[in-house]
Protein backbone atom coordinates (compact mmCIF):
# COMPACT_ATOMS: atom_id res chain seq x y z
CA UNK A 1 0.00 0.00 0.00
CA UNK A 2 1.12 3.72 -0.71
CA UNK A 3 0.10 4.36 2.70
CA UNK A 4 3.15 2.35 4.25
CA UNK A 5 5.64 4.28 2.08
CA UNK A 6 8.09 5.30 4.67
CA UNK A 7 9.28 8.45 5.85
CA UNK A 8 12.41 8.25 4.20
CA UNK A 9 11.35 7.31 1.01
CA UNK A 10 9.46 10.66 1.08
CA UNK A 11 11.97 12.98 1.97
CA UNK A 12 14.12 11.23 -0.31
CA UNK A 13 12.22 11.64 -3.31
CA UNK A 14 11.85 14.94 -2.67
CA UNK A 15 15.50 16.05 -2.46
CA UNK A 16 16.43 14.01 -5.31
CA UNK A 17 13.92 15.65 -7.13
CA UNK A 18 15.55 18.74 -6.45
CA UNK A 19 18.86 17.88 -6.78
CA UNK A 20 18.09 16.88 -10.56
CA UNK A 21 16.12 19.87 -11.28
CA UNK A 22 19.64 21.66 -10.14
CA UNK A 23 21.20 19.66 -12.80
CA UNK A 24 18.70 19.85 -15.66
CA UNK A 25 18.58 23.72 -15.06
CA UNK A 26 22.27 23.63 -15.50
CA UNK A 27 22.31 21.57 -18.67
CA UNK A 28 19.91 24.15 -20.48
CA UNK A 29 21.89 26.81 -19.06
CA UNK A 30 25.63 25.63 -19.87
CA UNK A 31 27.58 25.56 -23.30
CA UNK A 32 25.19 23.42 -25.04
CA UNK A 33 21.62 23.99 -23.75
CA UNK A 34 20.57 20.25 -23.51
CA UNK A 35 18.45 18.30 -20.79
CA UNK A 36 20.99 16.00 -18.23
CA UNK A 37 18.06 14.15 -16.65
CA UNK A 38 15.85 13.21 -19.32
CA UNK A 39 16.10 11.36 -22.57
CA UNK A 40 12.79 12.59 -24.47
CA UNK A 41 14.10 15.65 -26.60
CA UNK A 42 17.61 14.25 -26.37
CA UNK A 43 15.94 11.17 -28.46
CA UNK A 44 14.35 13.30 -30.63
CA UNK A 45 17.79 15.35 -31.17
CA UNK A 46 19.30 12.21 -32.27
CA UNK A 47 16.45 11.40 -34.72
CA UNK A 48 17.41 15.03 -36.33
CA UNK A 49 20.60 14.95 -36.57
CA UNK A 50 20.00 11.38 -38.43
CA UNK A 51 17.78 12.45 -40.46
CA UNK A 52 19.63 15.63 -41.42
CA UNK A 53 22.86 13.12 -41.93
CA UNK A 54 24.81 15.35 -39.26
CA UNK A 55 27.03 12.39 -38.01
CA UNK A 56 28.92 14.82 -34.92
CA UNK A 57 25.53 15.55 -33.76
CA UNK A 58 24.06 11.85 -34.25
CA UNK A 59 27.57 10.53 -31.91
CA UNK A 60 27.03 13.41 -29.32
CA UNK A 61 22.90 12.23 -28.65
CA UNK A 62 24.23 8.39 -29.01
CA UNK A 63 26.90 9.03 -26.23
CA UNK A 64 24.43 11.24 -23.85
CA UNK A 65 21.90 8.70 -24.32
CA UNK A 66 24.33 5.66 -24.03
CA UNK A 67 25.58 6.89 -20.76
CA UNK A 68 21.76 7.83 -19.04
CA UNK A 69 21.50 3.56 -19.68
CA UNK A 70 24.53 2.76 -18.14
CA UNK A 71 23.96 4.45 -15.07
CA UNK A 72 20.31 2.73 -15.09
CA UNK A 73 22.23 -0.46 -15.62
CA UNK A 74 24.85 0.26 -12.78
CA UNK A 75 21.66 1.20 -10.87
CA UNK A 76 20.55 -2.47 -11.47
CA UNK A 77 23.81 -3.99 -10.43
CA UNK A 78 23.43 -2.31 -7.24
CA UNK A 79 20.18 -2.27 -5.97
CA UNK A 80 18.63 -4.92 -8.34
CA UNK A 81 15.13 -4.77 -6.69
CA UNK A 82 12.74 -2.53 -8.05
CA UNK A 83 10.94 -1.73 -5.27
CA UNK A 84 11.60 0.93 -2.04
CA UNK A 85 12.90 -0.90 0.70
CA UNK A 86 15.00 0.08 3.14
CA UNK A 87 18.94 -1.44 3.50
CA UNK A 88 19.37 -1.81 -0.08
CA UNK A 89 22.42 -0.03 -1.49
CA UNK A 90 21.12 3.35 -2.14
CA UNK A 91 24.02 4.76 -0.18
CA UNK A 92 26.32 2.92 -2.40
CA UNK A 93 24.16 4.74 -5.60
CA UNK A 94 23.78 8.08 -4.35
CA UNK A 95 27.83 7.94 -3.39
CA UNK A 96 28.37 6.95 -7.11
CA UNK A 97 26.45 9.64 -8.24
CA UNK A 98 28.26 11.72 -6.31
CA UNK A 99 31.53 11.19 -7.54
CA UNK A 100 30.22 11.56 -11.45
CA UNK A 101 29.05 14.98 -10.94
CA UNK A 102 31.98 16.47 -9.21
CA UNK A 103 34.14 14.57 -12.10
CA UNK A 104 32.09 16.10 -14.96
CA UNK A 105 32.24 19.56 -13.32
CA UNK A 106 36.27 20.58 -14.93
CA UNK A 107 35.03 18.98 -17.90
CA UNK A 108 31.90 21.28 -18.07
CA UNK A 109 34.02 24.14 -16.75
CA UNK A 110 36.68 23.41 -19.61
CA UNK A 111 33.58 22.95 -22.49
CA UNK A 112 34.05 19.31 -22.71
CA UNK A 113 30.97 17.39 -23.86
CA UNK A 114 32.14 14.41 -21.67
CA UNK A 115 31.42 16.19 -18.36
CA UNK A 116 27.56 15.99 -20.15
CA UNK A 117 27.82 12.32 -20.59
CA UNK A 118 28.96 11.73 -16.66
CA UNK A 119 26.28 14.01 -15.82
CA UNK A 120 24.04 12.12 -17.56
CA UNK A 121 24.97 8.61 -16.53
CA UNK A 122 24.20 10.26 -12.96
CA UNK A 123 20.91 11.20 -13.79
CA UNK A 124 20.42 7.63 -14.97
CA UNK A 125 21.97 5.81 -12.19
CA UNK A 126 19.40 8.00 -9.49
CA UNK A 127 16.38 7.78 -11.94
CA UNK A 128 17.36 3.66 -12.05
CA UNK A 129 17.56 3.43 -8.67
CA UNK A 130 14.01 5.37 -7.34
CA UNK A 131 11.38 3.32 -9.34
CA UNK A 132 8.59 1.32 -8.01
CA UNK A 133 6.49 1.53 -4.90
CA UNK A 134 3.17 0.29 -4.72
CA UNK A 135 2.24 -0.51 -8.57
CA UNK A 136 3.13 3.29 -8.68
CA UNK A 137 6.33 4.57 -10.56
CA UNK A 138 8.05 7.06 -8.46
CA UNK A 139 10.78 8.74 -10.81
CA UNK A 140 13.21 11.82 -9.35
CA UNK A 141 14.65 13.03 -12.94
CA UNK A 142 11.81 13.94 -14.86
CA UNK A 143 8.25 14.18 -14.77
CA UNK A 144 6.39 13.89 -17.91
CA UNK A 145 4.78 10.82 -16.03
CA UNK A 146 4.13 12.55 -12.91
CA UNK A 147 1.74 15.41 -14.88
CA UNK A 148 0.16 12.44 -16.37
CA UNK A 149 -0.42 10.72 -13.52
CA UNK A 150 -2.08 13.98 -11.93
CA UNK A 151 -4.27 14.69 -14.73
CA UNK A 152 -5.49 11.21 -14.79
CA UNK A 153 -6.32 11.56 -11.14
CA UNK A 154 -7.86 14.72 -11.59
CA UNK A 155 -9.77 13.29 -14.28
CA UNK A 156 -11.01 10.59 -12.15
CA UNK A 157 -12.25 12.59 -9.65
CA UNK A 158 -13.93 14.89 -11.65
CA UNK A 159 -16.20 11.39 -13.18
CA UNK A 160 -16.96 11.24 -9.48
CA UNK A 161 -14.19 8.11 -9.11
CA UNK A 162 -12.05 7.53 -5.80
CA UNK A 163 -8.53 8.75 -5.86
CA UNK A 164 -5.80 8.51 -3.27
CA UNK A 165 -4.79 11.62 -2.50
CA UNK A 166 -1.27 10.10 -1.47
CA UNK A 167 -1.00 9.48 -4.71
CA UNK A 168 -1.60 12.64 -5.69
CA UNK A 169 0.96 14.28 -3.12
CA UNK A 170 3.56 11.72 -4.60
CA UNK A 171 2.94 13.88 -8.48
CA UNK A 172 3.10 17.35 -6.17
CA UNK A 173 6.01 16.47 -4.37
CA UNK A 174 8.28 15.25 -7.08
CA UNK A 175 6.71 18.21 -9.51
CA UNK A 176 7.46 21.05 -7.13
CA UNK A 177 10.48 19.88 -5.63
CA UNK A 178 12.05 19.69 -9.22
CA UNK A 179 10.46 22.84 -10.57
CA UNK A 180 12.38 24.30 -7.37
CA UNK A 181 15.27 22.56 -7.84
CA UNK A 182 14.85 24.39 -11.44
CA UNK A 183 14.97 27.58 -9.61
CA UNK A 184 17.83 26.85 -7.02
CA UNK A 185 19.90 26.21 -10.49
CA UNK A 186 19.13 29.02 -12.78
CA UNK A 187 19.93 30.97 -9.96
CA UNK A 188 23.19 28.86 -8.97
CA UNK A 189 24.27 29.00 -12.33
CA UNK A 190 24.17 32.65 -12.87
CA UNK A 191 26.58 32.83 -9.94
CA UNK A 192 28.75 29.99 -10.73
CA UNK A 193 28.31 29.25 -14.13
CA UNK A 194 29.34 25.16 -15.39
CA UNK A 195 30.52 24.71 -11.15
CA UNK A 196 26.76 24.68 -10.51
CA UNK A 197 27.55 20.87 -10.57
CA UNK A 198 29.44 21.03 -7.66
CA UNK A 199 25.99 21.80 -5.13
CA UNK A 200 24.12 18.78 -6.54
CA UNK A 201 27.37 16.86 -5.94
CA UNK A 202 27.70 17.56 -2.88
CA UNK A 203 23.84 16.90 -1.78
CA UNK A 204 24.02 13.84 -3.15
CA UNK A 205 26.60 12.83 -1.90
CA UNK A 206 25.41 14.26 2.21
CA UNK A 207 22.37 12.28 0.94
CA UNK A 208 23.80 8.94 0.49
CA UNK A 209 26.19 8.99 4.14
CA UNK A 210 22.94 10.48 5.50
CA UNK A 211 21.37 7.13 4.40
CA UNK A 212 24.21 4.97 5.15
CA UNK A 213 23.98 6.37 8.37
CA UNK A 214 19.66 6.28 8.82
CA UNK A 215 20.12 2.56 7.78
CA UNK A 216 22.72 2.11 10.37
CA UNK A 217 20.87 3.54 13.08
CA UNK A 218 17.63 1.75 12.23
CA UNK A 219 19.29 -2.13 11.99
CA UNK A 220 21.73 -1.31 15.30
CA UNK A 221 18.36 -0.41 16.84
CA UNK A 222 16.13 -3.28 15.46
CA UNK A 223 18.62 -5.47 16.77
CA UNK A 224 18.89 -4.23 20.27
CA UNK A 225 15.13 -4.26 20.37
CA UNK A 226 15.49 -7.87 19.81
CA UNK A 227 17.86 -8.65 22.36
CA UNK A 228 15.72 -6.86 25.01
Amino acid sequence: MLRQLPGWAWIGGGVLAFIAGIVNAAGYMGFRHQSITNLTGSTSLLGISLGTADGGEAVHWVLSIGAFLVGAILSGLLVQQRTLKLGRRYGAALMLESLLLFAAVPLLDAGNSIGLYLASMGAGLQNGMVSTYSGMVFRTTHVSGMFTDLGIYIGQRLRGLAVDTLRVRVCVLVIGTFMLGSVAGALLFGVLQERTLLIPAALTGLCGLAYALYCQYTISAGAHTDTD
